[in-house]
This record gives C-alpha cells, structure tokens and sequence, in this order.
C-alpha cells in the first residue's frame, strides 16, 4: 500500500500542476513610443545609431530604487521575472510599488520561479487579486503548505522536472527601460540586510535592446511552464483574495517610516539623475542572449539527434571565452567548471591568455555544498595557471579607487554577482554562473555587449574585488609527505600580507560535512 501511495505521489507530481487553467498569451507594449519614459529617453538614443545605452548598477540600493522609481513612472506596463522575490522589507516595498502602478491602470505581469514556495508569499498573492496584475509560477511544485519536507520528498520523487529551475532576472518599464543582471528581490541582494550582504551587478538599458529583453520576457511568459497562481490557490475565495490584498497594503504601511530604505525612497530619484544627462549611459551594441522556456528538453533533443545548432546561451558565451586573446575576467559566487568548462579554460591558457577569478570562499559561500563541487577543480585550475580570489566575508578595503566593495559592514559578505569580461572590450553581464546547474540545467538570461568602457568599468570594479585585502587568494605550496602540492592562501590583515595553510575559517565540523559532501557524485547539480 505504502508503495502504490508513493507510485500515485510521484506520477501526480511528474504532471505540471495547473497546466489546465485557463490563461491568455499577452505580449510586451507594441508601441512604447507614446510613453512618457520614451519621450524622455528619445533624445539619448536618437543619435546613437542604432546603438543601445548602458549603466551599471554596482550599488544594490541604488539598484532598488531605480526599480521603484520605473515602477513610479511606468504609464502603460510593468514586465518583471524572477528566481527569488522575497516576503521582506524590500521585496514588500517593490510589491507596493506594483499595486499603486496597478491602481493607475498599468498593466503588471510578474513571472517568478517555485524554488520558494510562491502560495506562501503573502504579499504576492495579494498582488495577484488586483484587476491589473497577472501573477504566473514557472514550473511549480505540486506539493505546498509550510512543510518543507514535502516539498524535499517531491524532488526526490520527480528530481528531472522540479530541479529545472527559471533563474532569470529581468524588469522592464513601459518596453523603454530594462534593469537586468544578477539581482534577485530580496534585502540582501539589495543591500539592506544589515546581517547579510551581496556583490552584485545589474545593468540599467535603454534602447533597442529593451524590445529584445520585452520578447524573452513573453517567451517565458507564454511558455506551458508558466502557471497562473491562481491555479495554485484555487481553494482561495475571490473574498479571501480581496482580504490577503488589504492584508498586505497594511503590512506595507507597517513599515517603520524611520527605516533607513524608506528614507532613502524619499529622498533620492536616482533615475532622475540618469535621465537629465545622456552622459551617464555608455553606448553600444549588444547581445540579449537568453535560454528558451523549454531548454530542458532542447537538450534532450540534441542528445537525441547530435544536432548543436539550439538557442542556447552558453554557447555564445563559450564562444566569447574561446575568442579572447589577452585577458579573460570571470566574476562566478559558484565556480563548478566541469570537465568541459576545464577544458576551455585550458584551451585558452593555452594560447597564453592571462584568465583570473573571483568566486566565494568557504567562508563567504551563501551556499556551502556548491563548494563542494569548486574544490573539485581548485587545484586543477591553479595548475593550469589560472589566477583565483575567493571572497572574504568582510572586505577589508571596502572603497578602493572611488569603487565601492562593501557597505555599512555586514556581518556577512558574499559574491553573487555574475560577469565575464573579454579583453576589456567586451562584458557580460546575467544570470549565468560559471558552474554546471547554469550551463545545463537552469535557465538562464543575460546581455553580451560591445563596449570597451563598460569593459573596464567592470574591470575596474574586479581589481577592487580581487585586492588581498578583500579576498583569500589560493596559491600552491610545498609538497606534502606524499609529493603532492599543498594548498595555502595570502590575504592582507591590518596592512600586512599573511599565509594562511589551512582553509580560511575552516573548523573540524566544516571539513568533516565537505569531505563527506564530497564523496557524493554531485557536480553536475551544483
């Protein structure tokens, strides 16, 4: 019997749940031309033929209240999709920001992944009652409720669908300004957690490429994975729905209106800064290069007929890697290359190619199992000639040449941020870390883009990075008794360079857990 339950559980599971609610294809702003955000934006873009224009968002409260603002100003639609919106101070603002654009009259779609429960969000299903906001969950759980234990024994029961994951980040206003990158919703993403912070870069555009970013936004939105909430919560009254808005508006307000983000939303206008000056965005040709809704099973069809020809990201990024000359920059918070990704690494370092990377250390990692899986290739990599920094979780030089790395001194710091940087003449900047679960099994988004000053911006911001002071820098040392080299670190303390021969703030329980972790075979899910 107990059998037969656990047949019937995961043959329920296998199926997409919600598949057949009804729902309606919408697509982007056809014509955002006659919007106010396009008119103030048409005087930079006119003249740059073609070109589309560009700011990095390296600060994430600066990131935020752009999105706040655009959310302010939007007349006719808001686009947004996420891997993680979080039920805190920022993500309940952002959420508010939605509804008064709601209230306007602005049509709000939001798609968001399950890797969180999504029905326990509150603020999210209040966001859904509203008239003009469509809430959709890209392949969700079947199983929900506040155990999370159910949703750990879906996984293990169907683990090729539900470890298929949207892992895109993307805000779009009006189909005229786009904010896209590495940022999920949450404080520390933003910056506000005084506890927990991350590096991070987003990307402010405005031009042609919006329109680019607007058509992914609607291949996902359309796709069969993504599913109305309301198909989730159909047990939900339209009373109830009703309730849960006026629920979360209050919970909003409750807000402490001395709390340092709510004083920085009243005070600062950042895109207004931006829009009075075409100089504050840099102007190229770019890329948006995005992973289809259905790249699991564009996979699985290219095993089957051996044809590589799929809309794949990866491959125009490896692409990017494999034509550097001189330099290649990785910023990965996940460093799982893989056998493949070592081999292009070692291709290029073949060709004398100087290759450095920032990844988090032990210490840093906001997830330690993915470690796991980096100091599989550590070693490898150092061998290779590959220079690597790993994050310190407090940087000990937070403002170095006018850049900014650390803030307010949480008491937790790590790296999230995911950019390549190509002979300082060309970036990248998305989703995508360089590690298996983004090349193979996530679906991933981001923006290619021509731009030799962009290209050092970032350059800029990974030599503050990768100082000693901020970072655990790897080296190989003496032989052990075995012959094999060992592994030490360098970092700066109080103005002095120091070695450390173990594992920067390793302890006995650490390793023990990581070496068992590591016997598992697991890195083409790290």
């Amino acid at each position: 019997m107990i059998l037969l339950s656990f047949v019937a559980l995961a043959s329920a599971c296998a199926t997409l749940p919600g598949s057949d609610y009804p729902k309606n294809a919408s697509t982007a702003l056809a014509h955002p031309e006659e919007t106010r955000l396009a008119r103030d934006i048409a005087k930079f873009t006119g003249p740059q033929q073609g070109a589309s224009g560009f700011r990095l968002l390296e600060q994430g409260i600066d990131s935020f209240l752009i999105r706040a603002e655009l959310a302010a100003r939007a007349e006719r639609t808001l686009d947004a999709e996420y891997f993680i919106f979080r039920n805190d101070e920022t993500g309940k603002l952002l959420v508010d920001a939605l509804l008064h654009a709601a209230d306007r009259g602005v049509r709000v779609r939001l798609l968001v992944d399950d890797v969180e429960d999504v029905t326990e969000n509150r603020q999210l299903v209040a966001l859904a009652a509203h008239s003009n906001v469509e809430v959709r969950v890209f392949n969700p759980f079947v199983l929900r409720g506040p155990l999370e234990i159910l949703r750990s024994a879906e996984f293990l029961l169907t683990a090729t669908r539900i470890n298929y994951r949207m892992h895109n980040k993307l805000f779009v206003a009006d189909n005229s300004i786009a904010v896209t990158g590495g940022r999920n919703v949450g404080d520390e993403y933003f910056q506000t957690d005084s506890d927990t912070g991350f590096a991070d870069f987003d990307v402010l555009a405005i031009g042609p490429v919006v329109g680019r970013l607007s058509e992914s936004f609607d291949a996902y939105w359309n796709s069969e994975q993504a599913i109305p909430l309301q198909a989730l919560t159909a047990t939900v009254g339209r009373a109830q729905e009703v309730h849960h808005e006026q629920e979360a508006r209050a919970s909003i307000r409750q807000i402490d209106d001395g709390a340092k983000l709510t004083q920085r939303i009243a005070a600062d206008d950042p895109l207004a800064a931006l829009l009075r000056d075409p100089k504050t965005f840099v102007y190229a040709n770019a890329e948006v290069l995005y992973d289809p809704p259905d790249k699991r099973e564009v996979q699985t069809r290219e095993v089957q007929t051996g044809e590589k020809d799929g809309p794949l990201m990866r491959r125009r990024v490896v692409a990017a890697m494999d034509a550097v000359t001189s330099e290649l920059l990785i910023t990965s918070p996940y460093l799982v290359p893989g056998d493949g990704g070592m081999r292009l690494l070692e291709r290029v370092r073949g060709r004398g190619v100087t290759i450095r990377i920032i990844t988090n250390s032990l210490a840093s990692a906001e997830m330690p199992i993915a470690h796991v899986g980096y100091r599989h290739y550590r070693r490898r990599l150092l061998e290779d000639g590959v220079d690597l920094c790993e994050m310190r979780p407090s940087p000990g030089q937070p403002d170095v040449r006018a850049t900014r790395v650390g803030y307010d001194a949480p008491l937790s710091f790590s790296l999230h941020g995911k950019v390549f940087v190509f002979d300082r003449k060309r970036v990248f900047v998305g989703s995508m870390n360089f590690d298996r679960r983004s090349l193979r099994i996530n679906t991933e988004m981001g923006l290619l883009i021509d731009s030799p000053e962009l290209a050092q911006q970032v350059a800029r911001h990974f030599d503050a990075l990768s100082r000693p002071a901020n970072c655990y820098v790897p080296f190989l040392g003496p032989p052990d008794l075995f012959g094999n080299p060992t592994l030490e670190w360098r970092t700066e303390e109080d103005g002095k360079m120091i070695v450390l021969t173990h594992e920067p703030k390793d302890d006995f329980m650490s390793r023990l857990n990581l070496d068992v972790l590591s016997l598992l075979p697991i890195d083409d899910l790290l």
